[in-house]
């Protein structure tokens, strides 16, 4: 049973405070990502060597973190599980895919949503699913 005063068996209440993803280039799925969400990439960090390999944005005070990975390849889906995915909602979904396209996206054939959601690779490859805001 939970209780309210800590210890043993007690409700944590934590937060998201950061999403981190990798590929060959965070800097530019940062930038995608960002734009995307109205954004802008606002802070970098370094690797030990003083090479900027982190590329950080915000959204409703989450950070998100893209890291830039030398042996990045991207999920072979659908043949292969995703470890985890985002689903991202907007008021138009016609033209928010139209400019997701222009940007770097693309759209797979596969399209398990059944008009429902649309399923889309950003420029790393990786699969992300828009929706129509409700």
């Amino acid at each position: 049973m939970a209780t309210e005063t800590g210890g043993p068996g007690s409700t944590l209440k934590g937060r998201i405070m950061c999403h981190a993803m990798w590929a060959r280039d965070g800097r530019a799925l940062a930038g995608f990502y960002a734009t995307a969400l109205g954004t802008a990439v606002s802070e970098t960090y370094p690797d030990e060597n003083g090479d900027e390999v982190a590329f950080a944005f915000y959204v409703n005070g989450a950070m998100y973190l893209c890291y830039t990975s030398e042996s990045f390849t991207a999920p072979r889906w659908p043949e292969e599980e995703l470890p985890f995915h985002m689903d991202f909602s907007f008021p138009d979904v016609a033209e928010a895919e139209k400019r997701l396209l222009e940007m770097g996206a693309t759209k797979p054939a596969h399209q398990p949503g059944g008009g429902h959601w649309t399923v889309l690779l950003d420029p790393s490859g990786q699969p992300f699913c828009i929706h129509g805001t409700h």
